[in-house]
């Protein structure tokens, strides 16, 4: 069993790719956007005795959390070591995980970056910022990178109508989106190629919720991996 890896992917799961050597650390930054603003002393308070307060200084406004960073260096290995996570039929070339992220990076589409460890997991779509490369001296082949992910938030342009209100005032409203009309299957029968994350995106869509097929077949982290093809999940209806 792993106990730690990383999955880069691209239009839904149609490409992917499990990260071959762990990265040293994997750094998270989770940033707010609070705004600090200066108050100019206790006058002219309407809510509080000028008891209440100890003249100027700074408030701390909190607004809402910045899209998470995510950013690891590691190589892409021409050789086998011990140290190589995956096995060796889903190994590639170090030139073929090159043309995988330049290739998704140039389509300006998010991929998705998954993070699965015996502490967290992290599951998100994500924008890939920056990616430096080079290869190794002294370790022919191999390739040397540093990427930095960016999360992605899926959004829908609402249209804008222009109408009146009862008084004949022009009013602005927006148009309601098409609601969903997909019918959720009651089961999945394992395919070729499939894993927890990929059944949930196929049944469920962007949001996943893979994690809610677990817990409801049962299924225990050590098993993820051990997934049978042909095995009839049951599938949450809520």
């Amino acid at each position: 069993m792993i106990d730690f890896a990383i999955e880069l992917s691209f239009n839904n799961g149609a490409e992917y790719f499990i990260i071959p050597v762990n990265p040293e650390r994997i750094e998270i930054n989770e940033g707010g956007k609070g705004k600090i603003y200066d108050i100019v002393g206790p006058k002219g308070s309407t809510t509080l005795k000028d008891s209440d307060f100890d003249g100027s200084g700074e408030i701390n406004v909190i607004k809402s959390p910045k899209l998470m960073e995510v950013s690891f260096s590691s190589i892409f290995p021409a050789t086998k070591y011990p140290f190589v996570i995956v096995k060796d039929a889903y190994l590639m070339k170090p030139s073929e995980y090159l043309e995988y992220i330049q290739r998704w990076r140039k389509s300006k589409h998010p991929i998705r970056f998954i993070c699965v460890s015996t502490t967290f997991d992290i599951n998100i779509a994500a924008s890939i910022e920056k990616f430096d490369w080079k290869e190794v001296a002294g370790c022919p082949g191999d390739i040397e990178y540093s990427i930095t992910l960016k999360e992605y938030k899926f959004y829908q342009a609402q249209k804008v109508v222009e109408a009146t209100d009862a008084q004949g005032n022009p009013v602005l409203y927006k148009q309601p989106s098409a609601p969903d009309t997909r019918v959720r299957p009651l089961t999945y029968t394992i395919q070729p190629g499939d894993n927890m994350w990929k059944i949930g995106m196929k049944v469920f869509g962007r949001d996943g919720r893979w994690r809610e097929i677990q817990k409801l077949n049962n299924i225990s982290d050590a098993n993820l991996k051990k997934l049978q093809v042909g095995t009839v999940l049951k599938i949450p209806q809520d």
